[in-house]
């Protein structure tokens, strides 16, 4: 009995399939033609990127702009594609869109901060505080931008750190360019000792500025004296040159004042604190005996 069950089931199974042949194989085609709708999406999707980008960079726009736009563009391309498929496969789109809109809008309540850092990310591209290339400070991260993206930027460190940022955080914090100004000023303070001769100080400072090519003469030059401190006679100087010689026109100047002060023997005073002991007489230490 069980062989003949066995056989009523494949030979249904075979009537069946003879039946409804021709449903089958619009399923199978339709399935096949939704994966290939898909792969190349996927494909168009990709080259149209990039060739908005290189369209965007050799029309001299910004690199930061077109690699957003270039990636909205993506994006947006996937997205109509995924519906294409499905309605390949008979879905209706309509209702998908609006279910695709219901959740969506459920998925916006729960993800506020994604979406925040979408609406920063358009806003930074928007007005530029800082390009591709570009050294800044993003809330005490500090590194060349090399990517701003829908959702994060991302910075390469001075120690070759890759560092990413949420872009909501970088909108509500401070932004600091380094690089958006040609020319930037140093400041150094100069401690010397209350024996030296502030007029040869200055003067020795005032020769090694005056001597440094890097340093900006139309540009103000400061050498003065700025505080009589605990231990020391501060000078300030304050000089301008251009934001690529920045740290190595402090680093040569630092040096070289170095080097002439002991030369010239001028000493750098170390931090001391004096101590002065008073004897309490000792009729005074009597009377308090007593009492």
């Amino acid at each position: 009995m069980e062989d003949l069950n066995v056989v009523d089931s494949i030979n249904n199974a075979g009537s069946w399939l003879v039946t409804n042949q021709a449903l089958l194989l619009t399923y199978v085609v339709n399935i096949v033609a939704a994966i290939a709708i898909i792969i190349v999406g996927v494909i168009v999707a990709r080259i149209v990127s990039k060739a908005v980008d290189r369209l965007m960079i050799a029309r001299h726009i910004d690199a930061t702009v077109a690699d957003f736009l270039s990636a909205l563009v993506r994006y947006g391309i996937i997205g109509f594609t995924l519906i294409a498929a499905l309605g390949r496969v008979g879905v209706q789109t309509a209702s998908v869109i609006a279910v695709l809109g219901a959740a969506g809008l459920a998925i916006g309540l729960a993800l506020q901060g994604s979406l925040s850092n979408l609406a920063a990310g358009v806003l930074l591209v928007i007005f530029r505080h800082f390009r591709t290339g570009e050294y800044v400070d993003l809330g005490g991260v500090a590194g060349t931008v090399l990517h701003v993206q829908i959702f994060s930027t991302t910075l390469r460190s001075a120690d070759g750190r890759y560092v990413v940022i949420p872009n909501g955080k970088i909108i509500s914090g401070n932004i600091i360019n380094f690089s958006r100004e040609p020319v930037r000023r140093n400041e150094l303070v100069i401690g010397v000792s209350y024996d030296a001769d502030i007029d040869q100080v200055r003067k020795i400072l005032t020769d090694i500025i005056e001597s440094d090519e890097r340093i900006l003469k139309d540009r103000e030059m400061t050498v003065r004296m700025n505080e009589l401190a605990a231990s020391q006679v501060n000078f300030v100087i304050r000089i301008w040159s251009q934001s690529s010689d920045l740290q190595s026109v402090y680093w040569d100047v630092l040096e070289r004042i170095k080097r002439e002060f002991d030369a010239q023997g001028i000493e750098f005073p170390y931090q001391q604190m004096d101590v002065n002991l008073k004897r309490v007489k000792q009729e005074k230490e009597v009377d308090l005996v007593k009492h």
